[in-house]
This record gives C-alpha cells, sequence and structure tokens, in this order.
C-alpha cells in the first residue's frame, strides 16, 4: 500500500452515514480514483455536499470503494461526517496540514540541526 496523489481525480458519491464511501464513477474530464490512486492505495481526500465537508486519509479498498482511514478535519467537529441524501463531490487534494512551505528554513533549521 503507497501513498498516492493523483492529479485530476473526482468522482461523485451518493453515500449516506458514516461508512467507507461508494465512488460513482468519475466526473467528466477527471480521472476515477482507482485510475488514479489504484486499488489497495491511499490518498488525501475531501468530500463536499457544498455545506459540509471531511477531509482526509482514505483507503481504496476497491475499484469502487473508499475507506474513511483517518479524518483530520470536518464541519462535523473534526470527525466522520454523518452525511444525509444527495449527492457530494470526493476529490484527492493535499491538505494544508500535511503542507510544507517552500523555501521555510524553520523546518529546515530543525531537520539539519541548523
Amino acid at each position: 500500500m503507497a501513498l498516492i496523489q493523483a492529479d485530476r481525480v473526482k468522482e461523485t458519491t451518493t453515500q449516506t452515514g458514516t461508512v467507507s464511501y461508494t465512488l460513482a464513477g468519475a466526473e467528466t474530464g477527471f480521472q476515477s480514483f482507482s485510475n488514479g490512486v489504484g486499488t489497495n492505495n491511499t490518498c488525501y481526500y475531501v468530500c463536499t455536499d457544498g455545506t459540509d465537508y471531511e477531509i482526509g486519509l482514505g483507503t481504496l479498498s476497491a475499484a469502487t470503494t473508499l475507506d474513511r482511514t483517518t479524518v483530520f478535519t470536518s464541519s462535523n467537529s473534526n470527525n466522520a461526517v454523518n452525511w444525509g441524501a444527495g449527492s457530494k463531490d470526493i476529490f484527492v487534494t493535499y491538505p494544508a496540514s500535511k503542507a510544507v512551505p517552500k523555501g521555510r528554513s524553520v523546518g529546515l533549521s530543525l531537520i539539519f540541526g541548523g
């Protein structure tokens, strides 16, 4: 299992509750999680219905199933969102909490002892 961050991965889901996401296929102009991330790999994702959101690490356990491995932040007090009925967008992204700012010397000095 590898952490895969692929460009232009976006699907929809109508999943309800707090279980794994069942993916409904790639949106026009995008690729599916299966094609971009690959089964048994992990990726950072966002799921949103335009109001509520969830950002986390997911594992693609089957071609159309994204498991919620770890929720980093969400509109539900940073817990898994209990989704109601309706369509949601779900896509690969790189969360701000995992970013390393370019040119930031503070972190580098800690790593290299400077």
